[in-house]
């Protein structure tokens, strides 16, 4: 079977360019976590060779590491200073150092990493938060996606775009600079940190990487589902996503109000142990609402008083379909339409190949399920079906534009396109 015949798909691929990199800091492989400065580590000859150059040929090593990266970063020099800062402990015992030495030693503890080598999937899609200068009838939006590197690590990094009023959907040029966030703060928990962390206003949503900072996250930020969430006339920017540390997942939660400055916190209770966490756009009598896959089969509904715990809920949908027997989550926050809250589903089938179909629920009580599409809506056509993953078509949350929907879609665990729908054909399309 082909996917629906009302899902129209575009043209825009997004493909990941190993081109694009940032600056991490670099480890020598036996190095001990905390540069112990009274060991002679690998870290400490490194610096002890450092300073045995003497000053003109510092001078002239830092020239060459800037003639050679300087248009691929903004403000190397900055950035090798922060690092050695990072180092000071490390540092001190080696008494002095000349700026030009410590921007050197800098420089020998950081790495570039290709964040989006290996695949750029899973998106998401919200209103900008800045439709000023947009055309009348059309809509800025802000795209986040998982961008996957060396190592199998995720990061989380965004683009731009415009619906024009009759559907169609044009991308902003990707900037060719990346950078990381300034952290602003951490704060320590029982269950793991709060961070906060800021980029600067002239670096293009394009440029912005959000790279794992804590141990939970150590081994990726994963799927971020954003919403446009409104509560007594505020518009706040969520995502859930799943923190990877390499042996274990938890759901955790990202917030923002203009893409720039970001709260990352964990999410508490049993509830928030699994992955794949979208929450309602709004609040529902009153409380947070989620759905969630607590069991690894079936999709939960689960509400809150509190916005960081989430405890019990409610089996709202199972598999029911063949297309879906194996399992099914859900594919991003709830859509509000005059005639329910549209749900977003993949259902995985033979051969582990995921589809993506949808539901409607009651707008008072989200529990009761209205309709549910019996078949897919869309999978995995043959020119889709090979990528790192092969035979999964995914997304992480759609957007109502007008009479339609913007469905933007991973293909394979590889690459990114888009999908639109009209919402007249997809409610006469799904059954009770």
């Amino acid at each position: 079977m082909s996917q629906a015949t009302f899902v129209h798909r575009q043209a825009l691929y997004l493909r990941p360019d190993p081109a694009r990199v940032i600056v991490r800091p670099f480890k020598p492989a036996t190095e001990p976590r905390d540069l112990n400065p009274t060991d002679k580590t690998r870290a400490n000859h490194i610096v002890e060779r450092v300073l045995a150059l003497d000053p003109k040929a510092a001078a002239s090593q830092l020239k060459d590491v800037l003639d050679n990266f300087q248009g691929r970063h903004r403000n190397l020099l900055e950035t090798f200073e922060l690092r050695a800062d990072e180092m000071e402990e490390a540092l001190a015992a080696h008494g002095n150092f000349s700026e030009t030495q410590r921007q050197l030693v800098g420089a020998y503890f950081l790495n570039e990493y290709s964040f989006e080598a290996s695949a750029l999937f899973n998106p998401s899609i919200v209103p900008h938060p800045d439709q000023s200068g947009t055309a009348t009838g059309s809509l800025r939006f802000i795209l986040s996606l998982r961008a996957v590197g060396e190592g199998h690590v995720s990061s989380l990094t965004f683009r731009a775009g415009t619906v024009a009023a009759d559907g169609g959907i044009a991308i902003d040029p990707t900037v060719r600079l990346a950078s990381s966030p300034r952290i602003g703060y951490t704060i320590p928990g029982p269950i793991g940190d709060e961070v906060g962390v800021v980029f600067e206003p002239d670096q293009d949503i394009s440029e912005r990487v959000i790279f794992p900072v804590t141990d939970s996250q150590s081994h990726g930020i994963e799927d971020a589902r954003f919403v446009e969430f409104t509560d007594g006339g505020r518009t706040t920017y969520y995502a859930t996503y799943t923190a990877y540390r390499g042996t274990a997942i938890r759901s955790e939660l990202i917030e923002t109000g203009d893409f720039l400055s970001f709260r990352m916190s964990p999410l508490h209770g049993a509830a928030a142990r699994n992955k794949g966490m979208s929450l309602f756009p709004r609040r529902i009598d009153g409380k947070y609402a989620m759905i969630a896959r607590q069991d690894n089969e079936n999709l939960y509904l689960i509400y809150s008083n509190d916005l960081y715990r989430w405890e019990g809920g409610q089996a709202i949908l199972k598999p029911q379909f063949p297309w879906e027997f194996v399992q099914i989550g859900n594919c991003g926050s709830p859509i509000e339409l005059d005639d329910g809250w549209l749900l977003f589903t993949h259902g995985v089938g033979p051969v582990r190949k995921y589809s993506i179909g949808a539901a409607l629920l009651d707008k008072r009580d989200p529990s009761r399920v209205l309709a549910r599409s019996s078949e897919p809506l869309l999978r995995p056509e043959p020119s889709e079906r090979e990528g790192y993953v092969p035979n999964v078509v995914y997304t992480c949350g759609a957007m109502r534009h007008h009479d339609q929907i913007i469905l933007p879609y991973a293909v394979s665990d590889t690459f990114s396109n888009f999908a639109t729908i009209k919402i007249s054909a997809l409610m006469r399309a799904m059954r009770a």
